[in-house]
């Protein structure tokens, strides 16, 4: 079935640029604390490098 990611967000959006809020919205997330588990592809692992320093991404078995 393939790897999954289990990303959290953790900051917020407030004043952050508008494309970092989309990025978020995209993943299914734009909540604090809010989780989605993903599956692990280049297109999901491009956008969370585009907000790493606003969510918390494991290992999801």
């Amino acid at each position: 079935m393939g790897k999954h990611l289990k990303v959290t967000q953790t900051g917020s959006t407030i004043a952050r640029p508008k494309t970092q809020e989309v990025v978020l919205r995209g993943l299914g997330l734009g909540k604090l604390h809010r989780t989605r588990v993903l599956q692990d592809t280049p297109e999901i692992r491009g956008m969370v490098a585009k907000v790493a320093h606003l969510v918390r991404v494991e290992d999801a078995e």
